[in-house]
């Protein structure tokens, strides 16, 4: 089921991302409160034309994530990079903004939106965020448009989000979110997996996950609806700066997995 949930994903934003390359147009989006209207005109005015075109997000999580000079932020699922380009010149030279997405289609047409833009602080990784190909503890802020809820694995992307941040670091993420009342089920009926909906946590679901995986001061307030009983919502939450390290606490049991340092592989 896991591969088949990603291999659904992977073919919907592969598709968005040739129809953009190809044509120049928008593609694939039929979900209200959904796309690049969500940003404002002076952030679309700073970003490649088609960086916007590829816009699938719930929100806009640079507006909330607080980003400061010199921090290294990370994107997860970045698709065409609206993002992290507009991250990046929030963090300034001196600071590092990295997009991971699992799609070779939004790759490339990420890549040449960073060329479009002339930027020079950004760098994209292909995976999965179920297994961040980063070092522990070597992000300050992480962020997302809209993605978590594509996860097949949530709480692995809750535990790779808490490993690779640094101790005080936070997130700011947008994503779908459903109420309490429904079910599964109830969320599937309105809207696919891939649209968003299928997938999308509750929000107790949402808030019990960021505190599972040891995060703290999470919060999950909603900013629209875009179905019945289910809202783009603005995730917020820290990780301890007392928090021991993965690597710390490994250390003390005498090993350090490959884990604790790069997801789903050996030490970067």
């Amino acid at each position: 089921m896991t591969e088949q949930i990603h291999e659904a994903v992977r073919e919907r934003y592969a598709q968005s991302a040739i129809q953009v390359l190809s044509t120049g147009t928008a593609c694939c989006t039929d979900e209200p409160g959904i796309g690049a209207e969500l940003y404002s005109a002076l952030e679309r005015a700073e970003l490649p034309d088609a960086a916007v075109l590829a816009s699938l997000g719930c929100g806009n999580p640079t507006a909330v994530a607080d980003l400061r000079p010199g921090e290294r932020v990370l994107d997860l699922g970045s698709g065409g990079g609206i993002d992290v380009l507009l991250s990046a010149t929030r963090v300034g030279p001196s600071g590092r903004a990295f997009g991971l997405d699992m799609t070779d289609e939004m790759l490339a047409l990420a890549q040449r939106n960073v060329a479009a833009a002339g930027a020079t602080n950004i760098e994209f990784l292909k995976g999965q965020i179920e297994a961040i190909p980063l070092p522990a503890e070597s992000i300050d802020v992480v962020i997302s448009n809209c993605v978590v809820n594509l996860a097949a694995d949530k709480p692995a992307v809750f535990r790779e989000i808490a490993r690779v941040l640094r101790p005080g670091g936070r997130i700011g993420i947008s994503d779908i979110v459903a109420d309490d009342s429904l079910t599964a089920e109830q969320r599937a009926e309105r809207g696919s997996y891939v649209g968003c909906i299928a997938g999308a946590l509750s929000f107790s679901e949402y808030t019990a996950g960021l505190r599972g995986a040891g995060l703290a001061d999470v919060s999950v307030v909603p900013t629209h609806s875009v179905a019945d009983g289910m809202h783009s919502a603005i995730i917020r939450a820290t990780k301890p700066a007392g928090a021991p390290s993965l690597i710390d606490l490994a250390s003390r049991e005498g090993s350090v997995p490959a884990s604790a340092c790069c997801g789903g592989g050996g030490c970067c």
